[in-house]
């Protein structure tokens, strides 16, 4: 039996799909994209307290994908999209899976549509 090879992917990799795989969060980042808040700029748009979009920041902050400073009571955060290039390289892995499956299957229904037209013409 070939024994498997696994890639070393970043360690930090898991952490980074579990924060992207809630909604809150893909949210979240997408307002800091636009330039760093506060919580409470950040729980504006959401129907949840100021203490659920804090845990929601810190599973972001814990998976390196936003960064918070202190000013004053103010606490920003910000965007850090390095680790979300981690992600991005993990599943491109699997584009040339999806292109070949693809590509198979643009060839077998150009058979089927030839298949069909000649049995066609034979009635």
């Amino acid at each position: 039996m070939e024994r498997v090879s696994y890639e070393a992917w970043p360690p930090n990799l898991d952490a980074v799909f579990a924060a992207l795989a809630d909604p809150t969060r893909r949210a979240i980042l997408s307002r800091l994209a636009a330039g760093e808040a506060s919580v409470n700029e950040i729980a504006a748009p959401f129907e949840m307290s100021q203490p659920a979009v804090s845990k929601h920041l810190k599973v972001l902050e814990r998976a390196g994908l936003i960064e918070r400073d202190i000013d004053k009571q103010r606490r920003p955060a910000r965007l850090k999209a390095l680790p979300m290039a981690a992600a991005v390289n993990w599943l491109e892995a699997f584009r040339q899976f999806w292109s070949s499956s693809f590509d198979q299957l643009d060839g077998l229904l150009g058979e089927l549509k030839k298949a069909g037209t000649k049995g066609a013409g034979n009635e």
